[in-house]
């Protein structure tokens, strides 16, 4: 059986529709594509207001884990990151 987005912790139906918006269909595309690349697309392309959380979801989701898991360090860089753009 083919694993699908919704199967990925933290990827819920809203999420899992933008991500097939911006191109990702499968949790193989997220995991190569990466957490932030990923994020970009669907800001730029789907939905300009995605904020952090989605980012951190997207983090967890590529790790299998859930967002709340992600090591303080993973955080701050894409807190870091986020801030940047």
């Amino acid at each position: 059986m083919t694993e699908k987005l919704t199967d990925l912790p933290n990827i819920g139906p809203k999420l899992a529709d933008n991500l097939e918006k911006a191109g990702l269909e499968t949790p193989e595309q997220l995991r190569a594509l990466g957490a932030e690349e990923a994020f970009l697309r669907i800001r730029t392309q789907v939905d300009a207001t995605a904020c952090l959380h989605q980012l951190e979801a997207l983090a967890g989701a590529a790790e299998g884990v859930r967002k709340s898991l992600l090591p303080p360090e993973r955080k701050a860089e894409l807190k870091v990151w986020f801030r940047s753009l």
